[in-house]
């Protein structure tokens, strides 16, 4: 009796950094890391494991934690917070300084699709950069703006009217050495040439 065996997905750490002066103090709930950690389930096929971080508005603290993350071996690190104008607002200034390099449309795209939402959009800063072997991307600071930017828009009848960024998310890690990264297409499908993509195994 032949048995079938279900196809098996790389295993993948993943950064997640929550930034918030009240948060981290106690003061306020945190609410960015359920939110990254519920997304990122819902979208990944991959097991995952989660490295957190709750850590104030520092940035040579910010800078520490992302640099501590990406030698944990976690080959994506998103960040939520910090990244307004205001004076405390230090991530996408942390994010830069540890960067060896930018890759700007995603910071692009993310206010774009604000934009749909918000005119405050054009205030955001959000960066994304890669180091070493790991891409690291700031998010917005609200759960629904996490899933709207990663997720995209959506038309009424579910088809996809403008792309999130982390259709972008599986091939660039890919691109850098990463694991295969494969999404759960009805949550956000992550776009590869053909000549990338891998049979099922």
């Amino acid at each position: 009796m032949s048995t079938t065996e279900a196809p098996t997905h790389e295993p993948v750490r993943i950064g997640i950094v929550s930034i918030s002066d009240r948060a981290s103090a106690g003061t306020y709930e945190d609410k960015g890391l359920p939110a990254l950690q519920d997304w990122l389930t819902r979208a990944l096929k991959n097991p995952i494991t989660f490295d957190a971080r709750l850590i104030p508005d520092e940035q040579a603290g910010i800078s520490a934690a992302l640099i501590e993350l990406v030698n944990a071996g976690c080959s994506l690190v998103l960040t939520t917070g910090g990244t307004g104008p205001a004076l405390r607002d230090v991530t996408p200034e942390a994010t830069l300084a540890v960067s060896h390099k930018e890759m700007p449309g995603f910071g692009e795209q993310m206010r774009q699709i604000s934009l749909a939402f918000v005119p405050t959009a054009i205030l955001s800063r959000q960066v994304a950069v890669i180091r070493d072997q790991s891409l690291i991307v700031n998010l917005p600071g609200q759960p629904k703006a996490i899933a709207e930017t990663l997720e995209g828009l959506k038309n009424a009848d579910g088809s996809q009217k403008v792309n999130g960024i982390f259709a972008a998310v599986p091939y660039c890690i890919d691109l850098i050495g990463g694991p295969y990264l494969e999404t759960h297409d009805e949550v956000c499908k992550g776009f590869r040439p053909k000549s990338a993509v891998r049979p099922v195994r």
